[in-house]
């Protein structure tokens, strides 16, 4: 168990230091070292595990928490969220220092134009991450881009998106 404790550590602490715009952009990674990597889950186990942490209160990340728990069971919970909240929590504070001291240089705002972008592709990314490693036939992908545009442009709650989606492929008999 301790073993899967230091590889928890190790993916989600490194993980918590590169997502840049929240953890949306480190998904495809994610997904990649839980499932191929380590095979702790199943590609089906990993988009349930995303689903829940979703329809869930609080922020998205916490899709480490049950993949923790998964793994390791109530330490593994406790020591995936730490890796994946504790690093970037401390580099947080420490870059707003001096992030604040620097409110009105050039550097700062330039910098801010450049790391945007990189956030939303980050972002972006982990969608079509998530989308290719989970839908394999025309009418799942169809029903996913139908409601990635369907809650990006509108105002429908994520889980009648969800259930939208599962009615027409169960009348399509996927």
């Amino acid at each position: 168990m301790l073993s899967a404790l230091l590889q928890l550590t190790l993916l989600f602490g490194g993980l918590s230091l590169l997502a840049f715009g929240g953890g949306a952009g480190v998904l495809p990674d994610m997904q990649r070292a839980v499932v191929e990597g380590h095979h702790w889950l199943t590609a089906h186990e990993f988009l349930s595990f995303f689903a829940i942490s979703r329809a869930a209160p609080g922020p998205g990340s916490l899709i480490v928490v049950l993949i923790g728990q998964s793994v390791a069971g109530l330490p593994g919970a406790l020591v995936a969220f730490l890796a994946m909240f504790g690093p970037s929590s401390v580099l947080a504070y420490v870059a707003s220092r001096f992030w604040h001291r620097a409110a009105h240089t050039d550097w700062r705002a330039l910098l801010e134009r450049g790391l945007a972008p990189v956030a939303i592709g980050l972002t972006f990314a982990s969608g079509l991450g998530l989308m290719r490693g989970t839908e394999h036939d025309w009418p799942a992908y169809a029903i996913t881009i139908a409601a990635t545009v369907a809650f990006a442009f509108g105002r429908i709650h994520p889980l009648a998106l969800l259930a939208g989606g599962a009615v027409i492929l169960l009348m399509a008999g996927a």
